[in-house]
């Protein structure tokens, strides 16, 4: 399993409550686009961009956060969907 170690020290510096842009590259599946999508609440702002030949799709999320803790977890449920490339 990934360790966020770094991640979680990086965010330590950053005020919170703040603006965070999650990116992720999900195979063109709906159902695995719609297991990204149910990681953030109704609020957050989901943009989509498949790549050319079609086979994956860009997924940016921004939300409001309330700490750096609360974006290492959807890190740690993200990398649990298949294929999943976390940006």
């Amino acid at each position: 399993m990934k360790d966020f170690e770094n991640l979680r020290s990086q965010l330590a510096t950053l005020e919170w409550p703040s603006v965070y842009l999650f990116k992720f590259i999900v195979p063109n599946d709906n159902e695995k686009m719609g297991q990204v999508s149910a990681l953030f609440d109704e609020n957050a702002t989901i943009s989509y961009h498949t790549s050319n030949k079609g086979k994956y799709v860009s997924v940016s999320v921004k939300e409001v956060m309330l700490s750096g803790d609360s974006i290492v977890e959807i890190y740690e449920k993200a990398i649990k969907i298949e294929g999943i490339i976390s940006l």
